[in-house]
């Protein structure tokens, strides 16, 4: 504690004084109405005008920062000198994240913040450690019976729980909050396909599992670190073991003593089972990877990506389609058409390829996840001096942030239309000879740089054909039989919060609605 208030006793007397004299400064030159691109001062960098913006309304104004630049780039000046560059520049996206990819890392600021919960995890780490826990991830996702037991584990939880819950909801016409609905659909699928194990999130109850309690509890705690704009206020919080902090430390200690009590038994099952592994667990145990700390890091950095991923981008998706009833439509012609007609190469049927057809609502999805990212800012810092391709000059340390949510309302990328939900955006017309004349659609990809929603380069999302593929049966599974109705006021616009992963402010409430040939 002494050494503490040894190196705080400096900043405490001089700050407040260069403050009051800016701030002084700083209102005396302001008009009613806020500037473009706020100005900078000495010592305090912008620090003045990210105070003068409400704390909910900074993600928006650090986005039409991004958005308004002529380089869809910008520098934030912060304290004594240092820096963060916020871009929404395709080039500049693809410089970080592919040619310049060893230059900028996690770094130890965004390591240190996830530390607790993430470990050494593959999200928290870089260079070879980072390197090693990609290769034996991309061996597994890349296995044809992991994806079968993917495809098994999604459809039970929507057969069983999903659909028979949201059933009753229709004949007793309850309102449910639909996004903590999908997100206990996603917690209990990625706990059975990483750990094999079932919380039973999504039981008629709607049961706080202590398990998913303590997760969500750690995520928002660690995501508040990143928002914090002086570190060591949480830094001291936590060696103090007070406030949110303890409420962290209680959170990971829940989680990581029910992980290592997960391992041990899958170790134990291994050596007493001669049959094939199934979950992501039992695979890295099987295949030699018996370090506990390990296993345990890299499973429960899939959990953190997979809980609440693919619920964010379902939860916007069904904002979207109900705004525009002409997209939903097409989506369910599409789910009918489709139903139950396709096989694998053995003749049987296949879930997968039934929803590896379904074009128009992949396009739909994408063009959901364009407007609301799941993951809305992505933070790399730099290991060393660079310069980025529109020519700001980048110092080792630095912190380069890019927007996914600002890119997908730039005009630059995606036109005029920007603001338009419009899924034909990612479609075009096969031939019609080469199908007998019949008109078809045929998805396809936008540069990755420009839609870096699964990242893009060396760290792109190994389990992008696994979020699709459970986004696509939910959607399939739901809107064949459901109208999701928002219960909402007339001229109601949801509010986009960026955690870690994004969520919808308050939550999603709605009715479900029978289609008239499944109502009794």
């Amino acid at each position: 504690m002494f050494e503490i208030s040894k190196l705080l006793t400096p900043f405490l007397l001089i700050f407040p004084l260069i403050l009051f004299f800016s701030i002084k400064k700083f209102f005396s030159t302001q008009t009613e109405k806020t500037t473009q691109f706020p100005k900078a001062y000495p010592v305090i960098g912008h620090l003045l005008a990210v105070l003068k913006i409400k704390k909910e309304e900074r993600f928006r104004w650090l986005t039409s920062l991004i958005v308004n630049s002529p380089a869809a780039t910008f520098v934030i000046r912060r304290p004594f000198g240092r820096q963060s560059i916020l871009t929404g520049n395709p080039a500049t996206v693809e410089h970080i994240l592919k040619n310049q990819f060893p230059v900028y890392q996690k770094g130890p600021f965004q390591k240190t913040i996830l530390k607790d919960l993430l470990g050494d995890g593959i999200f928290n780490v870089d260079g070879e450690i980072w390197k090693f826990q990609r290769r034996v991830a991309s061996y597994e996702f890349s296995t044809k019976s992991l994806r079968k037991f993917v495809e098994t584990v999604v459809d039970t939880e929507l057969s069983d729980r999903l659909i028979p819950l949201l059933s009753d909801s229709a004949k007793n016409r309850t309102v449910l909050d639909l996004q903590d609905i999908l997100q206990r659909f996603a917690f209990d699928n990625i706990c059975r396909i990483s750990f094999g194990y079932d919380p039973e999130y999504l039981s008629p109850s709607l049961p706080q599992a202590k398990f998913a309690v303590a997760f969500e509890d750690a995520v928002t705690v660690s995501s508040q670190r990143f928002k914090t704009f002086f570190p060591i206020l949480w830094k001291i919080s936590r060696f103090l073991n007070i406030g949110s902090e303890k409420k962290l430390k209680e959170a990971v200690f829940e989680i990581r003593n029910f992980a290592k009590t997960i391992v041990t038994q899958k170790k134990q099952g291994i050596l007493n089972n001669n049959s094939e592994p199934e979950d992501l667990l039992s695979r890295f145990l099987a295949s030699g990877h018996t370090d506990e700390s390990f296993v345990t890091d890299i499973v429960i950095s899939f959990i953190l990506a997979g809980r609440d991923t693919t619920s964010a981008a379902l939860t916007w998706f069904y904002w979207l389609i109900y705004k525009n009833k002409h997209v939903e439509e097409e989506i369910v012609r599409e789910i009918r058409e489709h139903k139950g007609k396709q096989k694998n190469k053995t003749g049987h049927f296949s879930v997968f390829e039934e929803v590896k057809v379904m074009v128009y609502t992949h396009a739909a999805l994408c063009e959901s996840m364009r407007l609301y990212p799941p993951v809305g800012l992505d933070t790399k810092e730099a290991v060393t001096n660079d310069v980025l391709p529109d020519g700001t000059k980048v110092s080792k340390g630095t912190w380069v942030t890019y927007n996914p949510y600002a890119m997908g309302r730039m005009e630059s990328i995606w036109g005029l239309d920007w603001a338009e939900y419009r899924p034909e955006r990612w479609l075009e017309v096969e031939d019609t000879e080469k199908i007998g004349g019949e008109s078809k659609w045929k998805f396809v990809e936008q540069d990755p740089y420009s839609y870096p929603v699964f990242q893009a380069g060396p760290r792109v999302c190994l389990g992008k054909e696994m979020a699709f593929l459970q986004m696509k049966r939910v959607v399939a599974g739901i809107l064949e039989r459901f109208r999701v109705v928002p219960v909402v006021e007339d001229g109601f616009e949801p509010v986009y919060v960026p955690n870690l992963t994004a969520k919808m402010q308050d939550g999603f409430p709605v009715r479900f609605e029978e289609r008239s040939e499944f109502q009794e």
